[in-house]
């Protein structure tokens, strides 16, 4: 399998996707946005196939349409149940819309395209050298801006309100952070496809909150997770004919099932330990 060069960049390029994928998922999933995260993952369709369609690389296909779709929910009103249906109605009308884009775009375009199988659900085929080098210096920049921001986030995160108060910027900051989905999103949908990408983002970081609550900790978990179901997923799908990502999102759920399943384990152990003596027990 090491002998064939697309292989190694689908390796590389897989170690890129889930770092940033993981790093990002759990951020999506403390601060509850995981229906943004399949908001952005989904418009990745349209902006590949109108990639090829305009005759470049579908890899910014993906990240035109993806960030530019984490700005339109960004630049939506927040606050309150009137403005919240707003913006669900808004972006279920977008995604319908730009679905159908996608397909009209792979209707329109005459030439050899990969399929619209492999950028629905992945294939870790024909990832070039360019590519691996386009997907290191994009995850060098979210991972540096995350970096960045990462205290204030984590604050506004937590508690939006207390950090407000405290003088955070959360409105910017939640706009930088939805751009840096949008890139990461991307990413990884060059991978799993757009479909599928949202398993990628979501998984990892839930098994790992699952795992532990220290911040930094579940942070770590949560990419190393990712990293694991990706590089286990490339493996099966290249002695397989079926798609790269059904195993990497095969192998993500399996990694949730079990963290959810040794949470409830360790709380049903601890739990005799922290109820009361009964009257009159034992001294």
């Amino acid at each position: 399998m090491w002998a064939f060069p697309f292989m190694v960049n689908a390796f590389r390029a897989g170690t890129l996707v889930a770092v940033g994928a993981g790093a990002m998922g759990w951020f999506m999933v403390l601060r509850r946005q995981s229906f943004a995260g399949h908001t952005v993952a989904t418009v990745g369709f349209p902006g590949a196939a109108c990639a090829a369609l305009l005759g470049v690389s579908v890899s910014y296909g993906y990240f035109a349409f993806c960030v530019a779709a984490a700005l339109v929910i960004a630049a939506m009103p927040r606050g309150g149940r009137a403005a919240g249906g707003h913006e669900s109605a808004v972006t279920g009308t977008v995604q319908a819309f730009l679905l159908a884009c996608g397909f009209l775009f792979t209707t329109l375009y005459h030439g050899l395209l990969g399929g619209v199988t492999s950028l629905l659900f992945g294939s870790f085929l024909g990832i070039t050298s360019g590519q691996v080098w386009l997907l290191l210096a994009v995850t060098a920049a979210v991972l540096a801006v995350l970096a960045a921001v990462g205290r204030p986030l984590l604050f506004a995160s937590v508690d939006p309100d207390v950090a407000a108060g405290r003088g955070v910027p959360v409105r910017a900051l939640s706009a930088v952070f939805l751009v840096l989905l949008g890139a990461a999103t991307a990413e990884a949908s060059q991978i799993t496809g757009t479909l599928l990408v949202f398993a990628l983002l979501v998984m990892p970081a839930a098994a790992a909150q699952a795992l532990s609550a220290r911040p930094a900790v579940s942070l770590a978990l949560a990419v190393l997770i990712a990293a694991a179901v990706t590089w286990a997923g490339l493996t099966v799908a290249y002695y397989s004919p079926y798609p790269v990502g059904f195993y990497v999102t095969t192998f993500a759920f399996a990694a949730y099932v079990l963290s959810r399943g040794g949470r409830y384990v360790r709380e049903r152990i601890a739990r005799p330990a922290l109820e009361p003596l009964p009257a009159g027990g034992a001294a």
